[in-house]
């Protein structure tokens, strides 16, 4: 099926009219979603900036940039090689999801440069979106709540990893470092720079290998996917998929990396897509009713998810 959807990114305006939405059928996916709501897209953040706007000139922006700075020089490839080999023994902790979301209220995400709330209650703002324009598709509904809750990885109790180690905007390690990540400078004193291998465009991949083959930043993104897939989650492949590489904006906002995409993430993406803008654009601080919403949530998490979980 053909996907219609409008354009995304720098391209919304004040509002994104909504309309009958045909999307590829798999995974058990409804084949035709029907919007019934209209998603305000504001072109400003909590901070009265632009959204994802890395050059403003404020306190916040300088503290983003120092983020960056450091991330880039410590994300490589041996250090996520074994990152996902520690974290992908999810030895942790055992909680549920509900839990696991009620931790977050002592997080706060160094590296975004439009929100400096609890990242509650951005999850719960991003769900909640969601489930005004798709009704019926719940899936998307608990993709919108889950997809952060990887970010955990910053508490005590998980190992109060670093921030860059963590949150941030997410790239492939193994292949050259794309000019369209955010602050791409700092990557000159990355390790991996020295490497002759990892500085070409498909590095150790192969084109058209597929995402699933490529070794990305560690944070949240992955962690959490790791969290929902070792757990039997009965979710679809295209809300993993969401929670994999939302923080991929090098791919999804700038189209770099495409030629490692195979024929499945080129489905998948459309999905990707969708989520994105309230992922980004719903971040404000319009707080959410928590305990108003929590029984619907609740109810999704019995139906994809196990009582408890292994992090």
């Amino acid at each position: 099926m053909t996907l219609l959807i409008h354009k995304q990114a720098e391209e919304f305006g004040l509002q994104v009219e909504v309309e009958e939405k045909k999307v590829a059928s798999f995974n058990g996916i409804n084949e035709h979603i029907f919007d019934e709501g209209v998603f305000e897209v504001s072109n400003i953040n909590a901070f009265g900036q632009s959204y994802r706007d890395y050059n403003a000139e404020s306190e916040r922006q300088k503290s983003v940039e120092e983020f960056y700075r450091v991330q880039h020089i410590n994300q490589t490839y041996d250090y996520v090689t074994k990152m996902r080999k520690e974290y992908g023994k999810l030895n942790k902790i055992e909680m549920s999801i509900w839990d696991c979301c009620e931790l977050l209220n002592d997080v706060v995400d160094d590296s975004d440069p439009d929100l400096d709330e609890p990242q509650i209650e951005h999850l719960l703002q991003t769900a909640e979106a969601i489930r005004k324009d798709y009704p019926n598709e719940d899936w998307l509904h608990l993709t919108g709540l889950i997809h952060d809750l990887g970010k955990v990885l910053l508490h005590p109790s998980f190992g109060e990893l670093p921030q860059w180690a963590v949150v941030g905007d997410t790239f492939p390690l193994g292949c050259a470092f794309n000019e369209s990540i955010v602050h791409h400078k700092y990557f000159k004193d990355n390790p991996d720079i020295n490497n002759i291998i990892y500085n070409t465009k498909n590095g150790v991949y192969e084109q058209g290998c597929g995402l699933n083959k490529v070794v990305m930043s560690w944070g949240h993104d992955d962690y959490m996917y790791l969290v929902a897939k070792e757990n039997g989650t009965t979710l679809p492949y295209a809300a993993l998929f969401v929670i994999r590489y939302h923080s991929f904006y090098a791919l999804h906002k700038s189209g770099a990396y495409t030629h490692l995409m195979n024929e499945d993430d080129k489905e998948n993406i459309k999905w990707l897509n969708i989520f994105n803008k309230y992922d980004l654009y719903s971040k404000s601080n319009v707080r959410i009713d928590v305990e108003k919403v929590k029984p619907y949530y609740l109810s999704l998490i019995q139906k994809y998810f196990p009582k408890k979980l292994r992090w």
